[in-house]
Parts: C-alpha cells; structure tokens; sequence
C-alpha cells in the first residue's frame, strides 16, 4: 500500500498539472481571440483525441511494465509542454493569439498532444491498483483515485484562472513544465513491484488490439452491458455539462459563479472519500444502480426552481455521486478481467466513455436553443410546465435537466431487471 500511496501522489501531481495548463489555455484562448468556435474546437479536439487514443494506450499499457508506462507519458507531457514553452517565448504577440494563423494551431496543439498523451497514466494507474492492492480494498482505493481526481478539478477550477489573469500565459506555462519535471523526478523513485510482464499470447505484436478489447469484454457476462451503461450515463452527463454553467449565469455573476463551481466541486473529494472509507458494498454493480438513481432524482429536482441554494447544493450532491459510479466501474473490472487484458479494457471503456459526454452536448446545445428554450417562453409552455418549474429566466433549462433525469431514471430501473445484471454480479461474487 505504500507504493500505491506513492503512486496516487504522483498522479495527483501529474493531473492537477496537466489540468491546470489545459484549462488556462483554454481560458487565454477565449480571452485574446473572443471566438467561442476556437474554444469548442480545441476542447472538442481534446475529447476526440482521448476517445480515439485509448484503444492505443490500452494496447501500451498491457504490452509493458506499469512503471514504464507511466514514464513514457511524463516524459513525452514534459517534453511536449517544453516545446510549447519555447514556441510562446520566441512567437510573436501578434501571432501567437491570431486563431486563423497556422502558429496559434501549432502551439495549442503541441499542449492538447502533450494533455492527451497524460491520459495514458490514468490507464495504467487503474491496472497498477489490480497490481499493488489487494482486491478486497480495491474499491476504497479506487475511492481514492476518486479523491484526486477531484482534487485536480477543484484546483484547476479555481488556481487556472486566476494564473492567466494574475501572471499570464507565459508564467503559466513556466509553472506547468516544473511541475511535471518534478512529477517525473518524483516518479522515477517510486517502486511498482512487477517482475514480468502478464502477456497475453493473443496480444502478440499489435499495436491496436480493438479485437482484443472486446473479446476481453465478451468473455465476461454482463460487463459489455456494463461499459454500455457507464456510456449512457456519460450521455446524459453530457446534457448536464453543456447546460451547467449557462444555468449558473443566470443565477450568478461570473466572478461569484467561478467561486461557486470551485467550492462544489469540493463534492468529487468528497465522493471519494467516502468511497475510501466505506467501499461499495458487496455488490459493486448495485451501488452504481442505487447512485444514479439518487442522479436521476437530484437532476430532477435540483432546478425545480430558480433558487441559487438549491442549485448549488445540487451541484455539491451531483460531483460527490459522479467518483462512486467511476470507483464501482474499475472496482469490478479489475476483479473479473485479468491483469493481462485491463489495459485494453480500460483504454475501450474510457474511449467510448469519453466520446459519448461531447456527443450528448454537442446535439442538446442545438436542441434547447432553437427548440426547448423558446417554446418555454411561450405562454403554452409557461400554462404547461409552469406548475412544476415555477417562473424564471432559465426554465427551458430546467426543463432539459429534468426530462434527462427522467429517462436516466426509467433505464436504471429496467436495468435491475436484466439478465446482464444478474450474471454480472454472480460473477463479481465468484471472482
């Protein structure tokens, strides 16, 4: 447990750094282009990346050492990070902020490379914990990787910001490549006892093993129907992303919205926390049931009315739920896949996992803007919903949070019914 410990701190070095960089750019990129398609583009490209990648990272990951894994991604984040270091030294002002010109694509995107390319970390911290816990405290120690995660969110959300107005992007970028030169200093003296690699004779020499990715989830039943519910969830994640901070607009100035969202998102701490406490039950699959019952019926309430407390205490509960559904999700992986193959079914969960949060936003953006949005403002929509959203300025919002919630609801509970359910869990149990 003690080189876990040593782990854990390292990747909440290495993440808190690596968020901190890739919010502030894209703060320094709305700030000095005012282009809301340069932002959308960059954070767009960002989750495409990682969704396209970690099929990749997987197949990494289960072809070699643990430790090596996670050297390789601090060095190549170090390096990447440097360059983009000199490119803004020696850049022109003028350039540098232009968004039509090649200059300013090629220096955020050396930054997004060297963002993406951290996330093959997270993979191999996953199967490192199948490594150095043991499995009957795996879930409070993904519990634990909960907590840091968190942790790196509240920073970023809060120090980002302010490092871009305060210093600017050239200081940033400075504190950035420390920081990961000491993540990388620090994590060349931490021990990941692996004598030898788990091969997996299948694997072979493939770089890309997606056939191997979903024979490994064939060949345990219930968990592809698992990994497909974790993706629906993030579908409807995606629907509270995309609305979140334009809700807290209305009910907040922008300053006292930056403090609010730093001060719920102390909620994924907390989620973890709790996790690392108390587990998840025998029955990880259950728990992860029961949570997002409790999102469903929290984002059906939440903005019920337009009351600054009720939202914000909403948002603190939603962020404590979100670590207990991810801790679950890995808690039951690492027990019934072996070691040799969770890399690639870490690297296919998270790749279709991350696709589906941009894709639920991208598709309700449009929808409550030219559709939901404007028939509540009619007085059919007011005389219709009135009685359960009451008045306000953002009710047509209110009424997306709530329609989501009520399908995410209606498919949890036809998921306590299904086979998958059943034989995923006799399976955990047997394990």
């Amino acid at each position: 447990m003690k080189n876990f410990y040593n782990v854990l701190v390292n990747t909440l070095i290495a993440n808190v750094t690596t968020s901190y960089l890739w919010f502030a750019l894209t703060f320094w990129v709305y700030l000095e282009t005012k282009s809301v398609l340069a932002t959308a583009i960059i954070g767009g490209s960002y989750m495409l990346l990682v969704a396209i990648f970690s099929i990749i990272f997987g197949t990494i990951v289960d072809h070699n050492k643990k430790k090596k894994v996670m050297l390789f991604s601090s060095i190549f984040t170090l390096a990447a990070f440097a360059l983009a270091g000199v490119i803004y030294v020696i850049s022109s002002k003028a350039a540098l902020v232009d968004w039509t010109s090649p200059l300013f694509w090629i220096f955020t995107s050396v930054i997004l490379i060297g963002a993406v390319v951290e996330n093959m970390r997270n993979i191999a911290l996953s199967t490192t914990v199948t490594i150095l816990v043991p499995k009957e405290i795996r879930d409070k120690a993904n519990g634990m990787v909960g907590t840091v995660q968190g942790v790196a969110f509240m920073v970023t959300s809060v120090f980002s910001g302010l490092s871009v107005g305060l210093l600017g992007m050239g200081w940033t970028l400075g504190i950035a490549i420390i920081l990961t030169a000491l993540a990388l200093i620090h994590l060349s003296f931490v021990s990941i006892p692996e004598e030898d690699i788990v091969h997996d004779p299948e694997l072979a020499n493939k770089k890309v093993d997606l056939k191997g990715s979903i024979a490994a989830i064939k060949a345990v039943p219930g968990l592809g129907w698992l990994i497909f519910f974790t993706t629906f969830n993030n579908l409807v994640g995606g629907v509270f992303m995309a609305l979140m901070d334009p809700y807290g607009l209305t009910l907040f100035s922008v300053e006292t919205w930056g403090i609010v969202l730093g001060i719920t998102s102390t909620g994924f701490i907390i989620g973890g926390a709790l996790v690392a406490k108390f587990g998840l039950g025998k029955n990880p699959l259950r728990t992860i049931l029961y949570v997002n019952i409790g999102v469903a019926l929290l984002g059906m309430t939440f903005t019920i009315r337009e009351y600054w407390w009720l939202y914000a205490v909403g948002m603190l509960l939603f962020m404590a739920l979100m670590p207990m559904v991810e801790a679950g999700e890995q808690t039951i992986i690492q027990r019934v896949v072996p070691l040799k193959r969770q890399g690639r079914v870490f690297g296919f969960a998270q790749s279709i996992e991350s696709a589906s949060t941009p894709i639920s936003a991208f598709l309700i953006g449009p929808l409550a803007e030219f559709l939901i949005l404007p028939y509540m403002e009619t007085s059919a929509g007011k005389n219709t919903f009135g009685w359960l959203l009451g008045d306000g300025d953002a009710r047509g919002i209110a009424l997306v949070f709530v329609i989501a919630s009520l399908i995410m609801l209606l498919v949890v509970l036809l998921a306590f019914t299904t086979r998958a359910y059943r034989n995923l869990s006799a399976g955990y149990a047997q394990s």
